[in-house]
């Protein structure tokens, strides 16, 4: 019977700590949850498919259980590295948004980087930033 408890537990921790970052980055940019939460997944998984398998899997154990599921979601191991410029990473994430005009997207992708900053250790940080492209850093500001 305690098992129960303790995984439902486990599962609501899990849930707000996903809504909490969902809420953190709809304050910041002043968007609702809908568009944030869309936002937070396009980011994501661009970010996962421009790292190294290594940082990509470095960075996946430091996320909350569900943004951790967010993250790895249609993750396709096979695909192919490319040479990736900062505006390659635009847009990605835009395509994986979807194109709205009146959306600021290096802004946009500046302010999921901060969230991050908050919430995963300095060195994991640092080592994803390092990973990077140089023109890519510019997008995450050193916290």
């Amino acid at each position: 019977m305690m098992t129960h408890a303790v995984s439902h537990t486990s599962i609501t921790h899990a849930s707000e700590q996903a809504q909490q970052w969902v809420n953190e980055l709809a304050k910041d940019l002043d968007w609702n949850e809908q568009s944030a939460f869309r936002l937070l997944k396009a980011v994501l998984h661009t970010l996962r498919d421009w790292l190294s398998q290594e940082e990509m899997a470095d960075l996946s154990a430091q996320l909350p259980t569900l943004i951790r599921g967010i993250y790895f979601e249609g993750w396709n191991p096979a695909e192919p590295a490319w040479e990736r410029k900062k505006r390659d990473f635009v847009v990605c994430v835009r395509d994986s948004f979807g194109y709205e005009p009146e959306i600021d997207v290096d802004k946009a992708i500046g302010a999921v980087f901060k969230l991050l900053d908050r919430h995963i250790s300095h060195g994991e940080i640092v080592q994803v930033r390092n990973s990077m492209k140089k023109s890519l850093r510019q997008l995450w500001p050193e916290g």
